[in-house]
């Protein structure tokens, strides 16, 4: 599920940075946090697809001006329906009944009705004096009081969190069966707070069956984050002091609202994003990496030497080389763990093997000996040597994107010998259809691989059905991963929806799954739970399409839905009552390797006679056989899928009549470019 973070105008990019930082970290693995605009609010089915919808301190007004009417109408219905909203600072201020802030300053004043309505009274602020627009003046370290009796569990008394211009929530006592106070302001206010002088700071409104959470503070902003990005005037250095040594409470409490509010968070007891760590450059066939070394030295550009280390600069990141066999790399890690790093400027280090392979010591979190071993011996079971995809690797334990690496540097990527493969046990930037970004936990196989089809053979293999390739090769490596089709793992339920996701019966369901075996995605939720995520990303690079494929898969990770080994849990326990054998578990090594072994063998094919000889494979696979769909682009015409088209891969439909008639007339659909759902807002083929 998604949260969203609303980054449109009235938002500020401090704000929504902070937001998505503590997010992610708090959030992880359990939700997608991406930043989302006015325009995706309004215009795409983000709701059923939606865990939280938050808004980030800024100036409220210009987000009344983007989504006043048919925004907040619909925002409005997905809170009253069961959804969650968050709100801080100014997102209070818009999510109350009314908006006094600065009332009576010639230049401060904004003041009037809003229209969401969470709150039914008024946010009045600014709560403290001083504040001005674009500047610190206001900003202090602000203690509030927790309410423990709205809080279960929590141990602490009060925490002191960033404040700047936020409101006080007036006669919020005076609703409780709507409106339950969080905490309170410890200092004397600068405005008038109600008839009991109750100087609520935050609150938890009840709306329809949905929840409201509004800060007039910001808990959400991170200090070591602040330390690190902003200019600092020296009152504004001794408040991040301030609230670096009361963090800890800052957390506690965060963590207690969000919970309140029926998030899912994780355990961790801070919120940091793990630090990247190394990436190690290995083949498992003699001189790549020494050839590929030489190349980059011979051909990049933009290098430069430091400390007799080649760095070379791409589109995106910068690389530092070293040798693994003649130097260590400690004394470059050099960065005090506490300060803040930005995954996205940070310099990547890159450890490269010539001569030996890194041992299991090494890469505790992915035995590269092992998945080499696996992926030659995938090979030598047909009788053919070990193919290209996966014998040059990248791997890092923590790692920004295993695709923005490849793909966002397409000065480096153009000297990557093909199949070059990146792998990372944690991302800390993942990516996903339609920009969405998560930091993913161990437990994930995260894999992204580079091919090349010339363009001049686009008409026989184009390049949408890469993405088809792929999860094929994801289902046949999962059911096969015995080392053949009937070695047990076949009776994994896994099915791909349309175009590339590959979804895998809940272990809940398991004991009843013939039951299930026809579905459609129609009655995909909550039966099905999606396992594998595809990312294909293109670029033109002389006379090749040169594409990175990124695929993530759930191999033993419990969240955010089901792993391949949860349901081989079940299904064992299945086998046992049956008499049969358990089968072992999957590991990311073996899994991976099998993958690989397929993904090529069905490209090497591809590259010759196009997708036509997969199709039967891809459609046994796949959920949408005879699935009804609504083209509400054409006048809400029925029709069902039939398979896809051989030129560009859209979906086949066939118009029905009101008795579920075929008519004769037949559409190709192409999803509308929303990254929500891909069967919300098909549209016709444009020609």
């Amino acid at each position: 599920m998604n949260v969203l973070i609303y980054s449109g105008a009235g938002t500020t990019p401090e704000s929504v940075k902070h937001c998505l930082e503590t997010l992610r970290n708090f959030l992880s693995p359990y939700y997608a946090v991406t930043a989302v605009t006015a325009k995706t609010i309004i215009e795409e089915p983000w709701p059923e697809k939606t865990s939280l919808l938050v808004f980030p301190g800024g100036q409220d007004q210009p987000s009344c001006r983007e989504l006043n009417g048919p925004g907040n109408k619909k925002i409005m219905q997905y809170i009253k329906k069961g959804g969650k909203y968050l709100g801080f600072c100014a997102g209070a201020y818009y999510a109350s009944s009314r908006c006094e802030f600065a009332v009576g300053d010639p230049v401060l004043e904004v003041s009037g009705p809003r229209e969401l309505r969470f709150f039914s009274d008024i946010a009045r602020g600014p709560a403290f004096p001083g504040f001005a627009y674009h500047s610190e003046a206001g900003a202090k370290a602000c203690e509030v009081l927790i309410n423990k009796n709205s809080l279960d569990g929590i141990e602490i008394d009060s925490c002191i969190t960033y404040f700047n211009g936020g409101p006080v929530f007036v006669n919020a006592d005076k609703y409780p069966d709507t409106v339950e106070i969080l905490s309170t302001y410890k200092d004397d206010l600068n405005v008038s707070c109600g008839k009991n002088n109750v100087k609520a700071a935050s609150i938890l409104c009840k709306v329809g069956n949905g929840k409201a959470l509004l800060f007039g503070n910001h808990p959400e902003f991170n200090p070591v984050l602040m330390k690190a990005t902003k200019e600092m005037e020296e009152s504004i250095h001794d408040i991040i002091e301030i609230l670096i040594k009361n963090s800890k409470n800052r957390l506690i409490y965060l963590r207690h609202c969000l919970e309140k509010l029926g998030l899912q968070v994780n355990k961790i007891s801070t919120v940091n994003i793990p630090r990247l760590t190394p990436i190690i450059l290995v083949s498992n066939k003699e001189n790549v990496v020494s050839n590929l070394v030489s190349t980059l030295e011979k051909n990049i550009e933009n290098k430069s030497e430091e400390n007799d280390k080649t760095v070379f600069y791409g589109i995106q990141d910068t690389f530092r080389l070293h040798h693994a066999d003649q130097d260590s790399l400690n004394h470059f890690l050099t960065k005090p763990h506490e300060e803040y790093e930005d995954a996205a400027t940070a310099l990547k280090e890159v450890e490269y093997f010539t001569d030996i392979l890194p041992n299991y010591r090494k890469t505790p979190y992915f035995n590269i000996i092992s998945f080499f071993k696996f992926l030659e011996t995938n090979w030598k079971n047909v009788g053919q040597s070990c193919g290209s995809f996966g014998s040059t690797l990248l791997y890092a334990e923590v790692i920004t994107s295993t695709s923005s690496i490849l793909d966002k540097n397409t000065n480096i990527l153009k000297y990557l010998p093909e199949g070059t493969l990146a792998v990372g046990t944690t991302q800390v930037a993942g990516r996903g259809r339609g920009g969405n970004v998560w930091v993913n936990p161990p437990g994930v196989m995260a894999a992204s691989s580079t091919l090349k089809i010339p363009i001049a053979n686009n008409r026989i293999s184009p390049i949408v059905f890469v993405q088809y390739i792929v999860s094929l090769a994801v289902v046949k490596a999962i059911k096969s991963y015995g080392g053949t089709e009937n070695s047990g793992y076949s009776e994994i339920p896994v099915k791909i929806k349309w175009p590339n996701d590959v979804y895998i019966l809940k272990p809940e369901y398991f004991e009843t799954r013939t039951k299930y075996e026809n579905i459609t995605v129609s009655n995909i939720d909550p039966v099905y739970a999606k396992i594998c995520g595809i990312l294909i990303n293109t670029n033109v690079i002389d006379k090749d399409f040169v594409l990175v494929a990124g695929t993530g898969v759930n191999v033993f990770n419990a969240a955010p839905t089901t792993s391949l080994n949860l349901v081989l849990k079940k299904l064992n326990e299945l086998r046992k009552s049956q008499g049969k054998d358990e089968l072992p578990p999957f590991t990311i090594e073996k899994f991976l390797a099998r993958y690989m072994f397929f993904f090529e063998k069905i490209f090497r094919v591809f590259l010759v006679s196009g997708f036509q000889s997969f199709l039967s494979e891809y459609y046994d696979a796949w959920l949408h056989s005879d699935q009804e769909v609504t083209l509400t682009t054409h006048g809400n015409v029925k029709a069902r899928i039939s398979g896809i088209t051989p030129d560009w891969g859209m979906l086949i439909a066939e118009e029905v009549d009101k008795n579920g008639l075929r008519t004769g007339k037949r559409y190709e659909l192409q999803p509308d470019g929303n990254s929500f759902d891909m069967f919300k807002g098909l549209i016709l083929k444009k020609y």
